[in-house]
């Protein structure tokens, strides 16, 4: 594979998985919400660096804003980003719509952890928490990577992410 590929389902990326998962190879998952930058590409390039095959996400999660937030003016430059992840040659960029990561709408599953939820920014961005750990959930459930590569810029989404998985038991 030598260009960026784009996968739009969950279905179509369960399918390419699956034929991935046939080879011995790891995968890397790379989550982002998109707006890349110079911190994301470095994930990229380390991913490859110690993985067969990368997958970066890229996905606005409104279940991350508060109804008072800026969900709606948040950027979405998905062009600009294939054209930065072009230099990554087989990275496949998964970007699903909110109605493929929350068929049934994005409040009725939600992943939480109650000793999390009234720290940090938990307590002022109520649901915010919630929402990361529904996506991180949902991301792993349906990439199953063997690696992941979390921007440290947020200490506390990499916390948060971590508690998921170890109580997910992914």
């Amino acid at each position: 594979m030598n260009q960026v590929r784009q996968i739009k389902t969950v279905a179509e990326l369960r399918a390419f998985r699956q034929e991935v998962g046939r080879h011995p190879q790891r995968v890397a998952l790379v989550p982002t919400m998109g707006a890349l930058h110079q911190g994301h590409l470095a994930l990229v390039k380390a991913a490859w660096d110690r993985c067969e095959q990368v997958i970066v996400s890229i996905f606005v999660n409104p279940m991350q804003f508060g109804p008072h937030e800026d969900y709606g003016r948040y950027p979405r430059t998905l062009d600009h980003d294939m054209e930065l992840l072009s230099a990554y040659p087989g990275t496949v960029v998964f970007t699903p719509s909110v109605e493929e990561m929350y068929p049934t709408g994005p409040s009725w599953t939600i992943v939480s952890i109650p000793r999390m939820t009234g720290t940090m920014c938990g307590l002022h961005r109520p649901g915010h928490f919630e929402g990361v750990c529904t996506v991180v959930a949902k991301l792993f459930n349906i990439i199953q990577p063997d690696m992941a590569f979390f921007f440290l810029g947020q200490l506390w989404q990499l916390r948060l992410a971590r508690l998921v998985l170890l109580t997910m038991l992914y």
